[in-house]
């Protein structure tokens, strides 16, 4: 792939998610979220177990003391609880609140809604999610 073919699909995947955000930019500050605490809250799949700490900073690629100041705006706002890990008592997890589960639900459907990849036909997202997933580490 040329570079200039690399740059050009860098630059619009991170067009298309500050699209989003700021398509969405209504309904984040209607829950007081900011692009960082969204992303955080739908890292956390309230249907899957409990993230600790360490995962979910695994999974938005950021440092501990970031996901620390994250997790407190959420758990501030009632949208997360700080638990033990059963796994290791030593380690906390992040537990997505009912008022939490709702608030995931609107703003990942509104974000789901306002994408540019909406206006993609049905072949061509699932071609899309297959490139994506070629390039993307299996967790």
């Amino acid at each position: 792939m040329p570079a200039s073919d690399l740059v050009t699909a860098i630059a619009a995947t991170y067009d298309i998610w500050m699209r989003t955000v700021d398509r969405i930019g209504p309904v984040l500050a209607e829950h007081r979220l900011t692009p960082a605490t969204f992303q955080a809250l739908w890292a956390i799949d309230p249907d899957e177990q409990p993230p600790s700490m360490k995962v979910l900073a695994e999974r938005l690629h950021c440092n501990a003391p970031n996901l620390t100041f994250v997790s407190n705006q959420l758990a501030g706002r009632g949208l997360v609880e700080r638990a033990v890990d059963p796994a290791d008592r030593r380690s906390r997890v992040l537990v997505v609140t009912a008022k939490g589960r709702r608030v995931r639900d609107e703003v990942v459907r509104a974000a789901l809604a306002e994408t540019p990849l909406a206006a993609l036909a049905d072949g061509e997202l699932r071609q899309l999610v297959t490139l994506l997933n070629r390039v993307l580490p299996a967790d």
